[in-house]
């Protein structure tokens, strides 16, 4: 005969052991969720990476998607190397945290209090605080005309570098406003080096790699031998080619490490403790300290908050993105739930922020959009290959199939590959088609000028400029094109 509290215990037992059965068959669903929607950006020619995803702290999924290497047929995987692009920002800006902890910086000290020999507009009257937060004023560099056909194939050191934009007329006037920028943490990673007698990677390595056994993460050299790095591409209508090469000296301090989704783990895993910065610290630097369009700018970090599904749920997220040549990549935390999305892509831009809200959905339990196929990136070749008049027809056939979707960016993306051809008349027609679909975006205006200045046809350009300021007045693309025109 059983007694009751031997009954109880029984059920008590079973019913625990069914409770953590039933959790591992519905985490097990979200995994397969997440994994059958990776399959399909995939399949669809808008995911090839690796990605990382965390419930409650714990990962569901780590895995590869489409090749690390195409020409060898190297499957993407989990422990495959990618370039991070604006990801390492929020390296370095731990690195300048751990320096203010330690005493030897000051939020609120100008550029000339650690570089001395730093001579320009900016010298003295720019903060650390505003290099941190893009909103200093300085050009950033990335944007000179021709930086990337005049500079990006040559190395240079820190010090030899920051000469090319130091003497730069500040845009704005330090702490005005929010306005991304590569100089600014070009900079912060040279006053690392003068502030710790050590280099930029040394420091990152001694401070933060190895105390976290990031064994996989790093400054990325272009002539070392590294194990399972990705190969980088970039889209050319539904097929790839190489991304074009690019000396990882300028990146730098902006944009130059590597790392695997399982490393970018360990690091939001270390980011609710203190071993790496203080409460304190980290406090600072996920606070919102400038809007920045979409949420808030913290240092090396943006704040904003995403919708879930379709309620008008939303949840807080901390994230950052992140491209360079051959990929794209976007860490996103999600502190409430503890829930971490990483997405490392090797074959240029990609949706990665619609795949992280789908995720999200999926995690929430919520309903999730499924991708659609391009339809820029399928139009792109017959534009390039057999002119407008076939190009628009085979546009106006997909706009009517709704398994495919119209995106603005991409859409400019393909416009300037075609212009990049010299298929100027191409060019102008897929911009056109922009202006059309989004008549409330500045950019599409702004690059519609542009396809009509390399047409000759200026008066068409003019107007598309001032169109485009009219949204935008902040566009200084607009300005310094329309004063270009003018002084012809």
């Amino acid at each position: 005969m059983m007694n009751y509290t031997s009954r109880s215990l029984k059920i008590t037992v079973l019913f625990v052991g069914a409770f953590f059965y039933l959790s591992g068959i519905f985490a097990q669903t979200k995994a397969q969720k997440i994994e059958e929607l990776l399959n399909k950006y995939q399949e669809y020619g808008q995911f090839n990476g690796s990605a990382l995803v965390a419930e409650d702290g714990k990962i569901i999924l780590s895995k590869g998607f489409g090749m690390a290497n195409m020409e060898y047929d190297i499957p993407n995987k989990a422990e495959t190397k990618h370039r991070l692009g604006s990801i390492t920002k929020q390296f370095t800006a731990t690195l300048i945290m751990q320096l203010v902890q330690e005493g030897k910086l000051e939020l609120d000290k100008p550029i000339s209090t650690y570089l001395p020999d730093y001579k320009g507009p900016a010298a003295d009257k720019v903060t650390i605080h505003h290099l941190l937060t893009h909103s200093s004023g300085i050009p950033s560099y990335t944007s000179f005309p021709g930086f990337f056909q005049e500079y990006s194939r040559d190395p240079y050191s820190p010090k030899e570098f920051v000469k090319t934009f130091a003497d730069s007329t500040l845009q704005f006037a330090p702490g005005e406003k929010f306005e991304y920028n590569n100089s600014g943490y070009f900079l912060l990673g040279y006053i690392i080096e003068k502030v710790t007698g050590k280099s930029y990677e040394q420091a990152l390595q001694e401070r933060i790699f190895d105390p976290l056994n990031m064994n996989n993460t790093g400054y990325d050299h272009h002539a070392n031998i590294l194990k399972n790095r990705a190969s980088g591409y970039e889209k050319n209508g539904n097929g790839y080619v190489n991304a074009p090469y690019l000396d990882m000296s300028l990146p730098y301090a902006a944009g130059s490490l590597y790392s695997t989704v399982e490393d970018l783990y360990k690091w939001d895993r270390a980011l609710y403790e203190n071993k790496i910065l203080s409460e304190e610290s980290k406090k600072l630097m996920f606070s919102p300290q400038i809007k920045d369009g979409e949420g808030y700018y913290g240092y090396g970090w943006m704040m904003t908050d995403l919708p879930v599904g379709d309620t008008k749920d939303s949840v807080k997220v901390i994230a950052h993105g992140g491209g360079i040549n051959g990929f794209n990549t976007l860490i996103a935390r999600f502190p409430e739930g503890d829930d971490l999305v990483v997405l490392l892509n090797n074959t240029g831009g990609t949706k990665l922020r619609e795949m992280t809200k789908s995720i999200n959905d999926i995690l929430h339990g919520e309903d999730y959009e499924l991708p659609k196929r391009s339809l820029a990136m399928n139009v792109l070749p017959v534009f390039r290959e057999k002119g407008v008049e076939a190009g628009m027809k085979k546009f106006k056939e997909l706009k009517a199939d709704d398994s495919y979707s119209l995106n603005e960016a991409e859409m400019n993306r393909i416009g300037y590959q075609l212009l990049q051809n010299g298929k100027v008349d191409e060019a102008i027609a897929v911009f056109k088609i922009n202006v059309e679909e989004f008549p409330k975006s500045w950019n599409v205006y702004d690059s519609l000028g542009e396809a009509y200045m390399n047409a000759g046809q200026k008066e068409k350009a003019v107007t598309n400029y001032k169109r485009s300021l009219e949204l935008n007045p902040d566009n200084d693309n607009g300005k310094q094109m329309l004063k270009q025109i003018e002084g012809q």
